[in-house]
């Protein structure tokens, strides 16, 4: 299973990996905020583990929107 969170809200995405319908306006809402975490749950126990990153420049991040399906 795979969430996004941030200050505008939470939103899951895919459900026992399967992309799950959801809204582009909420996606855009939350995904806009200066901060946002990805949650994945990948079913196989209880560990944690975290990771961080950064954008990174307007290209990059531009090429990479406009190449999604």
């Amino acid at each position: 299973d795979l969430y996004f969170e941030s200050a505008a809200g939470s939103m899951q995405i895919i459900k026992d990996g399967v992309a799950v319908d959801y809204s582009e306006e909420q996606a855009t809402r939350i995904l806009s905020e200066p901060e946002v975490t990805a949650v994945a749950d990948i079913k196989m126990g209880d560990a944690k583990a975290a990771a961080w990153g950064c954008d990174l420049t307007f290209d990059y991040v531009k090429i990479n929107a406009d190449s999604r399906s």
